[in-house]
């Protein structure tokens, strides 16, 4: 779905004009700060740049690990009501986590919406409360551009939910080489596209022209294939991918959001989320590993003329500027050129599903999704199945005695 709210700000650039915001723009001496890191990263080089960048405030640091659910940011609120800045540090998933606690605080409307009983997977917070204190954000991955995004996940029970809102998006985020620098190859690739599938599926999943914007998404797309063609070739070289290919994929990631490339689009245009976001909770496998198994197969649906999945058309016209891209030359048929430029990005495609996890996955997509909301836009189950069934290889129920 489109962001909502104004187009992401500019990022700072590094852990000294993190300190300069926290000196002159927010005076963090003898103030009450709270850093929330991720576990992955605690004592690491970006967590002690942080840390000294805090000089003088009074500070107190939470290590949170795991994706977080409802409970647990209901009570990761309540320990920062007293915090008058917070500094989150960690992925997509912790930054989200920040974004939505240090919201609640503001008071119980927030945690009474989160809280509402209801099927779909998509909560808006139109209006809502402003967040009571500032929050920067410090991502340590790249792709997901939660640090500029006014979006958040939310594990519920019944599954993963997505949080809407203006309010959402952190009051500064800030890129910094030392905090992506440990970051495993074969993510930094995932990150690249993640974000690319971000840009291309409103443009193709929506079936009218709009020029300025199409144009916009198809300059940066073709930025991010050029920029994953680099990605691969730093793996091959048995080397990290630099500080400045990591800033620029950080970079595009948080433009990404930015009303500039979907204004006016369909918002529910990008129904490739939705299913591969149910996909993974249901596999436990990780978002991308089922974005790179669900693309080819989506890309051929719509390429046969599934038109509520997409323009055959404007995919066409897409993948046409996208394959030229690279070093190779990749098939013409969108479907098999994708499938081709994700393995040689090295990025993990092949899944596998029994009966049982395809008909579960199928089930909860709907019920989060269709039956009536309008995000699948009259997929049903059925449709479901075949997506699911192409996308991943059989695998026998397992037996028990």
């Amino acid at each position: 779905m489109k962001p909502l709210g104004d187009s992401p700000r500019q990022p700072l650039s590094g852990t000294d004009e993190l300190a300069r915001l926290l000196r002159n723009g927010f005076d963090v001496r003898g103030r009450s700060v709270a850093v929330l890191v991720d576990n992955a990263v605690r004592d690491t080089v970006i967590h002690q740049r942080v840390t000294a960048a805090l000089e003088g405030a009074h500070s107190e640091t939470f290590v949170l690990s795991g994706p977080g659910d409802l409970r647990g940011v209901c009570t990761l609120s309540g320990r920062l009501a007293d915090a008058e800045l917070v500094v989150g540090l960690g992925g997509g998933s912790l930054l989200d986590q920040a974004k939505l606690a240090t919201l609640m605080a503001s008071g119980p409307e927030l945690s009474a919406r989160l809280t509402v009983p209801q099927r779909s997977g998509l909560i808006v917070l139109a209006p809502a409360p402003s967040r009571p204190m500032p929050l920067i954000a410090v991502p340590t991955t790249v792709g997901t551009g939660s640090e500029s995004s006014a979006v958040a996940c939310l594990a519920y029970p019944q599954g993963k939910r997505l949080v809407m809102g203006r309010v959402l998006r952190p009051e500064a985020a800030v890129l910094a080489p030392e905090a992506t620098v440990t970051l495993p190859q074969e993510l930094v690739a995932e990150g690249v596209l993640e974000a690319l599938f971000r840009l291309v599926s409103p443009y193709v999943g929506d079936h009218h022209d709009l020029p300025p914007q199409d144009a916009r998404v198809e300059a940066a797309a073709g930025r991010l294939v050029r920029l994953g063609y680099g990605v691969r070739e730093a793996a091959r070289a048995g080397e990290r991918s630099s500080d400045r290919l990591r800033r620029e994929i950080a970079e595009l990631s948080g433009s990404s959001h930015g009303e500039s490339f979907h204004e006016g689009r369909d918002p529910y245009a990008v129904k490739g989320w939705l299913i591969a976001n149910e996909l993974s909770t249901v596999l436990a496998i990780r978002k991308m590993t089922a974005v790179a198994a669900l693309l080819p197969v989506l890309w051929r649906a719509i390429d046969a003329g599934e038109r509520r999945l997409g323009s055959a058309r404007r995919l066409r016209r897409l993948w046409s500027l996208l394959r030229s891209e690279g070093p190779e030359r990749l098939p013409a048929d969108p479907a098999s050129g994708v499938a081709a430029l994700i393995d040689s990005w090295l990025i993990e495609r092949r899944i596998a599903m029994t009966p049982s996890q395809t008909e579960t996955a199928a089930r909860r997509i709907v019920r989060a999704w269709g039956a009536g909301l309008p995000m699948l836009g009259g997929l049903d189950g059925d449709d479901l199945l075949r997506l699911l069934r192409e996308a991943a290889e059989p695998l026998p129920e397992p037996f028990v005695a």
